[in-house]
């Protein structure tokens, strides 16, 4: 008989690849960021919107992201964000850097960051869904980027070297992992040292149980899988990581908050 777990976190990936897929044609036909209201199974509207019936932010997808940033992308990578936060903005990217951004999505903060470390250095992007890929690389192709390559693969199973990058971002994705302490030791593994991350993130109150994060939002609306606060740092430090930190910055739905989260990789002695 085959695992339970293992067969819900088949069909919850599978959910997720779907949504995005969806998502991505639906830009690539047209659609504006905040036309991208794909309805999920609880009647989410975009990614970390909260569930159907309860009253959430509306501070998300390319609004998070300032006029100044949204002048310097093809209007395709706006479009497609559905993030909660801008990771580029809290990662303090340096000119020369490596950088690795986690379910990638159309290439927004792939070729934020690509600028931001200029020619000398190179920002990767990881997703797993084809559709979402294809976008990606004709938004890199329009902004000219030559410093960006786009790679398939899962944020669990990152196709790229030990200690190959400097910083690693990632835009409420991790929430719909449900692996999530693989995705933060892929993360460790790919940093060198002294290499960080700046993420942003769905994540609980730490008084929110399991239960009630899926009673506020559905998976794919990137709410019942949050992890806690606690969960998150004890997670991180689990992994190796040190300076571990995770900041609210504004609720997505009761108890639920966008969060930034930064984590050092420590040097070696």
């Amino acid at each position: 008989m085959s695992d339970p777990t293992e067969v819900s976190g088949s069909a919850l990936r599978e959910q997720v690849r779907v949504r995005y897929a969806q998502a991505a044609m639906a830009v690539q036909e047209g659609a504006g960021n905040t036309q991208l209201d794909i309805i999920d199974q609880c009647g989410t509207s975009s990614c970390c919107s909260g569930a159907a019936d309860v009253e959430v932010e509306n501070a998300f997808g390319a609004g998070l992201y300032g006029v100044d940033h949204q002048d310097e992308l093809p209007a395709e990578a706006l479009a497609a964000s559905l993030g909660c936060g801008n990771p580029t903005a809290v990662a303090d990217l340096h000119p020369g850097e490596r950088v690795l951004d986690l379910g990638s999505g159309g290439g927004i903060d792939v070729l934020l960051s690509a600028r931001r470390v200029g020619e000398s250095g190179f920002a990767y992007g990881v997703d797993m869904t084809d559709e979402m890929l294809d976008l990606a690389r004709a938004n890199a192709s329009k902004s000219g980027a030559t410093n960006v390559e786009f790679l398939k693969g899962t944020i669990e199973d990152v196709p790229l070297p030990n200690g190959s990058v400097d910083v690693v971002i990632s835009n409420c994705v991790i929430n719909l992992s449900t692996d999530k302490p693989a995705v933060l030791a892929e993360m460790f593994r790919v940093l060198v040292s002294g290499g960080r991350i700046g993420i942003s993130d769905v994540v609980a109150a730490d008084d929110v149980t399991p239960a009630q994060r899926s009673e506020r939002g559905s998976y794919v609306g990137c709410i019942a899988g949050a992890l806690s606060r606690s969960e998150y740092l004890t997670g991180l430090a689990e992994a190796g990581f040190v300076d571990t930190n995770v900041e609210f910055t504004h609720e997505a739905a009761p108890g639920m908050h966008a969060a930034i989260i930064r984590a050092t990789k420590p040097l070696r002695t």
